[in-house]
């Protein structure tokens, strides 16, 4: 009995280190080589091949906190994952002169022979020469998985100094999806380079940016979206020193055949204060040419009137028209018909627009708050009005096409006392101005 017992524990003992060696040898087969990165599917070798040198013009390792990084499918080295590190590299190849590295990473998806006969004569024998910052996002055509942007090229004349790239993510990885190189020279510059939705929107805000009216117009839907909104966002841009951000400009929120939208992201010139509007554009049914059709400024009349009127959002050089469109206004100070630093940069963006078409016409309506006499805020707001026309008619504006009328205190924007009576001083202040009605 004893035996058997012997036996049977010796015939345990063996089996458990059978087992145990077997488990060692399979975890030691699967365990993942130490230099592959749990965030790449193809895994690295421990050093690269003497064949395969880093990329000659470029830095071989990302500086501390670059975005993620993994090794270029085309063997070109440690490369950034994220689109704007991507286009600047191709930037730097293309300012280098190295057309075989830009090639490589913009790849055969997006560079036919042609575009690649383009972008060599374009480059030359010295490379490009790039503005600085050479790199501008444009905005997302799809939400987090397609994205524009744009290298900014020197020297070269206004609409050939573009070269656009749009890239795609696909597993967590960027790449060149389309190239669109500017046009030749002997061809003609297009009001826009891109005509898609997304085309549209940035060349309508860089008009917007360079207070250029009238070819921001050219991209505006007339029936939906008036002389007076194009001229009051140039008036917001200048007056509330707005750029477009940096990173996510313009943001999707829909792209469908017919019709789009896009968030634009702005902040002032310092970085200290951010806003956002939004553009919505149609295109006619069968096609045609994409059209600004709609945009909605509140949020970003809500931070101007933070910012330069203390919240006060009736204070606006924009206003909703009760007989339909949109009024721009200047405001005075009380008892007062001179024009501020503030209303003539205002009234030059306005000459610029009646100068385009001189059989365009608009009315200024001068108005005043209920304090003093009727017929004293009747001469008052006669002359708030005829200082505007002196200002308009000596920008160039033909008198004739500028009609003004006295309101004096009778169409006031806001009350001028409280519901129990009592003066209502930022009520009286929204009411003294000048109103310029600008929808033909």
């Amino acid at each position: 009995m004893s035996d058997s017992r012997s036996k049977i524990a010796f015939i345990c003992l063996l089996v458990a280190l059978v087992i145990s060696g077997v488990v060692a040898i399979v975890l030691k087969w699967n365990r993942p080589p130490a230099t592959v990165a749990a965030t790449n599917a193809n895994p690295l070798p421990l050093q690269p091949p003497a064949a395969k040198p880093i990329i000659p013009t470029l830095d071989k390792r990302p500086a501390a906190g670059d975005p993620e990084t993994r090794m270029d499918d085309l063997g070109l080295g440690v490369v950034n994952v994220d689109p704007a590190s991507l286009v600047a590299r191709i930037g730097k190849a293309l300012e280098a002169g190295d057309l075989d590295t830009a090639t490589k990473l913009i790849g055969k998806q997006a560079l036919d022979a042609r575009s690649e006969e383009r972008l060599r004569a374009l480059a030359g024998m010295n490379g490009l020469k790039l503005r600085q910052p050479p790199v501008r996002e444009v905005g997302e055509l799809e939400l987090n998985s397609l994205t524009r942007f744009a290298l900014e090229l020197d020297a070269s004349e206004p609409g050939r100094d573009r070269i656009f790239l749009d890239l795609r993510r696909k597993d967590g990885k960027w790449s060149v999806e389309k190239l669109t190189l500017p046009p030749a020279p002997g061809e003609a510059i297009p009001r826009a380079v891109l005509v898609d939705a997304l085309g549209i929107s940035d060349a309508f805000l860089q008009a917007v940016l360079h207070q250029n009216f009238e070819l921001a117009k050219e991209f505006a839907d007339h029936a939906t979206v008036s002389d007076a909104k194009i001229a009051g966002l140039c008036i917001l841009f200048e007056e509330g020193n707005y750029r477009l951000r940096p990173e996510k400009p313009l943001r999707s929120l829909m792209n469908r055949p017919e019709a789009a939208g896009f968030l634009a992201r702005v902040e002032t010139t310092d970085g200290t204060a951010a806003a956002e509007f939004t553009l919505m554009l149609r295109q006619p049914p069968g096609g045609g040419n994409w059209r600004i059709s709609e945009v909605n400024l509140d949020t970003l009349l809500a931070d101007y009137a933070k910012r330069f009127a203390g919240g006060d959002i009736y204070f606006s050089p924009l206003v909703k028209n009760p007989k339909g469109g949109d009024t721009l206004v200047l405001y005075f100070d009380f008892d007062q018909d001179q024009l501020g630093d503030r209303t003539r940069r205002q009234l030059d963006i306005v000459a610029q627009i009646l100068k385009t078409d001189v059989g365009k016409k608009l009315t200024l309506s001068g108005h005043t708050d209920s304090l003093g006499e009727a017929s004293y805020n009747e001469r008052l707001s006669l002359r708030r009005a005829a200082v505007v026309k002196d200002y308009l008619s000596n920008a160039g504006v033909a008198k004739s096409q500028i009609v003004t009328e006295a309101r004096g205190m009778s169409e006031p924007r806001r009350p001028n006392i409280t519901e129990s009576g009592a003066d209502n001083p930022e009520g009286r202040r929204v009411n003294r101005r000048t109103e310029i009605y600008l929808d033909f």
